[in-house]
């Protein structure tokens, strides 16, 4: 009896969240541009109110699928720029766009990205990153802490000394040691909450701009 009262409610829980996706004005504007998320839109935002990317830049998407911030980092940078994006899920292909496929945690699709680079320093790194939700929030807090950690430690290693990071986090256990992080190595940091981010989801977009040259420490 209990099994099938919680088998009711989630499908329920399920119908309703399916209704309001179809609803959400920015899945009708995606479909409608063409865009493969809604997400697309949060990028776009941040784009136009500090004009990230720029014809000919070198961008790195992390956590790229299903693509949509890959459609617009490919349409801005144009043919003499270049996009890398990485995701563990596939992602079909994109014009301007170079897909590696892989889990960004091991040592392998990092050196990939590496050699794809060839030696140029990266303008910017993307990253909408998010792990598999449990709907625990002590497990799934810290794994996505940790992605946004990888995302910090790659930026590290690969930008360039004027180079941007912006990148999706949640707020709760583990944010506020991230931002000092993110406020150690960038001069700027920026809190975002563009429009197209749900009122009720404790992500925010972190932008570090202005990398630091001095040694940092707590």
């Amino acid at each position: 009896m209990a099994t099938r009262i919680t088998n009711k409610k989630l499908s329920k829980s399920s119908r309703a969240w399916m209704q309001e996706h179809l609803d959400d004005p920015f899945v009708k504007r995606a479909h409608k541009d063409g865009y493969r998320a809604r997400a697309a839109y949060k990028l776009l935002e941040i784009h136009e109110k500090y004009r990230l990317i720029k014809p000919g830049m070198v961008v790195v998407d992390l956590g790229s699928a299903p693509g949509s911030w890959s459609q617009i980092a490919g349409k801005l940078v144009g043919s003499k720029g270049l996009v890398i994006a990485s995701d563990i899920l596939p992602m079909d292909a994109l014009p301007d766009v170079t897909f590696i496929q892989g889990d960004f945690r091991e040592e392998g699709v990092y050196e990939k990205i590496l050699q794809l680079l060839n030696g140029r320093a990266v303008d910017l790194v993307i990253s909408d990153m998010a792990p598999n939700t449990s709907g625990n929030p002590a497990v799934d807090q810290p794994r996505q802490i940790y992605l946004c950690e990888l995302a910090l430690e790659f930026a590290q290693k690969a930008l360039s000394p004027k180079g941007q990071l912006l990148l999706k986090v949640f707020q709760g256990v583990g944010y506020d040691e991230f931002r000092k992080q993110m406020q150690a190595e960038f001069k700027v940091l920026k809190s975002l909450k563009p429009e197209a981010s749900r009122a009720r989801s404790k992500e925010v977009f972190l932008l570090g701009q202005e990398r630091r040259t001095d040694s940092v420490t707590d």
